[in-house]
């Protein structure tokens, strides 16, 4: 039932919502953002101990407005994701500017394959329809969701964008496709902030530890592809802003596994940055730092004594892919019961 109900209410806000007069629509998720906040339920409580973690400096006063902001920029993405359907080629490409674009240009005119790397910031899906409307189509990853019927809604809704979508789950050779699609001098673009696989790589993110998808710097390890992180955030205009940093350069020594290692730290390092200069566009509204996870039935079994484990080798895990999930972890369905948190996503290929 609850998952039928999730469907109808992300099917009645595709339908009924960008049907609505612009500044109605945004009025009415400005209010919705401003309910959720002050009824301060899981999710809302969740993202005010992660900015607090951000700006851990602050006074209390500044985490109360820096979570409400990020209530109203949370659901500023799922206004325009309802509506960017019914958006033109112009209005796509007037909705976005981005810095540093033509880091991107130089590595695609070079023929080389381009990972694009995110984070959970802005709206990932208009910056990824920017692209497609203004540079050149790509592959990306989306989570399975339950039920069947709302991951085929957010499949087809970003493959209206002119993104070619792969499951997280469920398909053959989600992994190699993405590295033909990078050999190929394609780009493939992915956000992947937040891992709960096992295969997670353990990362410093603003100070402490936690795990992000090996799957980015795996890729660009494997095929040579150029791995440029990008961050996302609104300035209070109608125009959402963004930066395409500086390449990730893999480095010349160290195993393959220490070079994914290291290069997923550079990336998590100008993610971090990003995340601390626009706290409020960071829509993780989930358990993020190992200190705040429960603890894994694997890693129970790992601490077994000795002797209970098997004597062969383990072969070694494919590297979690990340991309983004087939929504956020909170959506708007969940909005108007005023604080209850939606259910968290499994473990990601990432997110």
């Amino acid at each position: 039932m609850k998952d039928r109900l999730n469907d109808a209410a992300y099917a009645a806000g595709w339908a009924l919502v960008k049907r609505l007069p612009e500044p109605v629509a945004t009025r009415l998720f400005d209010a919705i953002a401003d309910f959720v906040w002050r009824r301060r339920g899981k999710s809302v409580l969740r993202l005010e101990s992660n900015l607090r973690r951000v700006r851990p400096q602050a006074p209390d006063a500044e985490i109360a407005e820096l979570t409400r902001a990020g209530m109203r920029s949370y659901m500023r993405y799922w206004c325009e994701s309802f509506r960017m359907s019914t958006w033109g080629r112009e209005r796509i490409t007037a909705s976005f500017e981005p810095e540093h674009v033509d880091r991107l240009d130089q590595a695609l005119a070079a023929g080389r394959g381009v990972v694009l790397a995110l984070p959970h910031m802005g709206n990932w899906d208009l910056a990824g329809a920017w692209v497609v409307v203004t540079r050149v189509p790509f592959t990306t990853v989306a989570e399975r969701l339950k039920p069947e019927k709302l991951f085929d809604r957010f499949v087809a809704y970003r493959e209206g964008l002119g993104m070619e979508v792969l499951p997280l789950t469920g398909g053959a050779g989600t992994l190699g496709t993405l590295a033909q699609r990078l050999r190929a001098g394609g780009l493939v673009c992915l956000v992947g902030d937040r891992d709960l696989s096992a295969s997670g790589v353990e990362v410093e993110f603003l100070g402490e530890a936690t795990r992000m998808p090996a799957g980015p710097a795996a890729l660009a390890v494997q095929t040579g592809a150029a791995l440029l992180p990008v961050t996302l955030w609104y300035d209070g205009t109608p125009v959402m802003k963004g930066r395409v940093h500086e390449e990730v350069v893999q480095p010349q020594a160290g195993s393959k596994r220490e070079r994914i290692a290291a290069m997923t730290q550079a990336m998590a390092r100008v993610w971090g940055q990003g995340v601390f200069e626009h706290p409020q566009d960071w829509h993780m509204l989930q358990r993020f730092w190992l200190a705040d996870l429960e603890p894994r039935p694997e890693a129970a079994a790992q601490q077994q004594p000795a002797q209970q484990q098997p004597k062969q080798q383990q072969p070694e895990q494919p590297p979690s892919v990340p991309g983004p999930a087939a929504e956020p972890a909170a959506g708007p369905a969940a909005a108007p019961a005023a604080g209850a948190s939606a259910p968290e996503p499994g473990p990601e290929v990432a997110r």
